[in-house]
């Protein structure tokens, strides 16, 4: 089973040596799709070297402006080539470590979407305002969509690269989260989850997400119950 992983970066020049490499060390086969979405540090140089260092076990592609994280996951997913993709943070706060956690119901096809889960064993490392805010969405999303989440806002999420071909993604910013999750879940896709570890970072770390996207992922998930 070859993985792709789908990295969007912008500005992560003090963390994106590390999670490439973080991810060249896991085991499983892969290939690893970064987008630089547009990068004002030295990110973009720190990227071109490890594209040479990875070869063609690295596809590097760049937006000219930031677009946002899911233009950046829009971008990536055309480019994939594996049985199962994965989205990965360019910080430290998620562990590659987890994939096979996160994969391993898929390869047992038990599920087709597995949702790494911060919650399911315990509050791990959050904000407290992010940590509400994420128990609201999840609700929320439970509410519409008849489903029984814990973390609907976690970055971890495994999917079989064929349900993802079916799907018509349109959002831009964060809120490519709750469409993905509406989607795949009015698409009736068998998803599960499993808990993973958690290193969460302040905004002054660099951490980008804050309440206008929380508003942004009410809308969406308002919005895709009801359209397309």
């Amino acid at each position: 089973m070859k993985l792709s992983v789908i990295m969007p970066v912008y500005n992560e020049e003090a963390t994106v040596e590390e999670i490439v490499a973080r991810v060249m060390a896991e085991s499983h086969e892969k290939e690893l799709i970064i987008v630089d979405d547009g990068s004002l540090d030295n990110t973009s140089a720190i990227l071109e070297q490890l594209s040479e260092r990875y070869g063609d076990a690295v596809k590097l592609l760049r937006h000219e402006t930031n677009k946002g994280k899911g233009a950046a996951v829009r971008t990536a997913l055309a480019q994939v080539s594996g049985d199962v993709v994965i989205i990965q943070d360019a910080d430290l706060e998620y562990d590659p470590r987890d994939y096979e956690v996160l994969v391993r119901p898929i390869k047992e096809r038990t599920a087709d979407v597995v949702y790494g889960s911060r919650f399911l064993e315990g509050r791990r490392g959050t904000l407290l305002s992010n940590y509400l805010a994420n128990r609201f969405l999840t609700f929320l999303t439970n509410l519409l969509y008849n489903a029984n989440l814990t973390d609907m806002e976690t970055c971890y999420k495994a999917i079989r690269a064929s349900l993802l071909e079916g799907l018509v993604l349109h959002s831009n910013a964060f809120d490519i989260e709750p469409e993905i999750t509406a989607k795949l879940l009015k698409a009736g896709a068998r998803l599960c989850e499993v808990p993973i570890t958690y290193a969460g970072r302040t905004y002054q770390e660099g951490k980008k997400i804050g309440w206008r996207d929380g508003l942004q992922a009410i809308w969406t998930l308002l919005k895709y119950r009801f359209t397309d």
